[in-house]
């Protein structure tokens, strides 16, 4: 039986939003570092006006260069309600790996060059060179290399009223430019003390959001290479976008 157009549109509106939500939040992921430098050492996290609190956020990513994390991610489209969870991997150069284990396994990949989704379920591979990838619009090349709010977002506020954070945590809300408002409308970034991003909500112009949790944190850690190289297995269909 064929799938409905509605079951296309959902699994279309979650492959993008899964792209979107990945790429949005590694670059996000600054806060995995110490906090470091004389100039963030006067004022705690908790207590910095935004402006400087944005600052310790950016500086603080300097010296990330791998990343791991347990995540669930949680979508709510059309009246209907997915989780997902599994294991992310982060390396600089733009390079992810989610492994989705449950409800069913899933392998969403970047290797800096193209970004691969892979379904065993379905034994389907879908390719999509980051340069041509318009519908996440983040700039891997930036990854772990320099954090830069100001070029994803129009305006950063903070908002912890429109989440339940953590005790000590913040909440930043994020409007996006103009070149990025068609991926999302907004998104809430609630951040540990020590700048670890525990949770990232993505809003889309359809009312449908995307939810990311983080937790069991390790950086800098070394990262097998073949992580980041797939090999699909015989039979699999091969879509280029």
């Amino acid at each position: 039986m064929k799938p409905s157009r509605t079951d296309h549109s959902i699994a279309a509106k979650w492959r993008a939003a899964a792209a979107v939500g990945a790429c949005f939040t590694i670059f996000l992921w600054a806060g995995l570092a110490e906090i470091s430098g004389a100039s963030n050492a006067t004022t705690r996290p908790s207590e910095a006006p935004l402006g400087k609190y944005l600052l310790q956020f950016e500086n603080s990513y300097h010296n990330v260069t791998s990343l791991k994390a347990d995540f669930t991610q949680s979508s709510f489209a059309w009246g209907r309600r997915r989780v997902e969870s599994g294991t992310l991997y982060l390396e600089q150069g733009g390079k992810m790996r989610w492994e989705y284990q449950k409800p069913e396994q899933k392998l969403f990949l970047s290797t800096g060059k193209d970004m691969l989704l892979y379904i065993p379920a379905e034994k389907q591979l879908t390719v999509t060179p980051v340069k041509s990838a318009d519908d996440v619009r983040i700039p891997l090349a930036v990854l772990l290399s320099r954090l830069d709010l100001k070029k994803m977002f129009s305006r950063i506020e903070f908002a912890n009223q429109a989440l339940h954070p953590d005790p000590g945590d913040r909440v930043l809300r994020g409007i996006p430019r103009s070149r990025f408002k068609g991926d999302y409308s907004s998104a809430l970034i609630e951040l540990t003390p020590r700048f670890d991003v525990r949770r990232l909500v993505v809003f889309y112009s359809d009312n449908s959001t995307m939810q990311f949790e983080f937790s069991n944190f390790r950086r800098n850690l070394a990262v097998d290479p073949s992580l980041f190289d797939f090999k699909p297995p015989p039979g699999t269909e091969i879509i280029h976008q």
